[in-house]
């Protein structure tokens, strides 16, 4: 069991989620409870399957939630795509954005391959 505040990969998923609710104040109205909810659901998705998987006692659970973390992380990308299509956000937001979603993976990708190999 790990203080999963005390990881840096969890501190990028807090951070992105923090951004995300920032820029999603901005879409429209009428995607509250679409796009918006959706977009925001999936980014604090990764951070709190880190923080879930931190809490578990086998390592085994531990890399089932981290995978989770990934997958979210992924759904957080096609929203970014999304709502860059439809012009909610820049293509320097979206870039921005999505550097920050792929780093996260590759994180979690290497974070796991470590608790594998321990």
């Amino acid at each position: 069991m790990q203080d999963f505040k005390r990881l840096k990969v969890w501190g990028k998923a807090h951070a992105l989620t923090l951004d995300i609710y920032l820029i999603s104040k901005r879409f429209p109205k009428d995607e509250l409870f679409g796009l918006t909810s959706q977009l925001r659901r999936a980014s604090f998705s990764i951070g709190a399957n880190i923080a879930e998987g931190c809490g578990r006692i086998s390592k085994k659970e531990f890399l089932h939630f981290l995978s989770y973390a990934i997958g979210s992380a992924s759904e957080v990308e096609y929203f970014l795509i999304l709502v860059r299509d439809l012009q909610y956000i820049s293509i320097e937001e979206f870039n921005a954005f999505e550097d920050r979603a792929n780093e996260i993976k590759r994180t979690l990708i290497s974070f796991m391959r470590k608790i594998e190999n321990s």
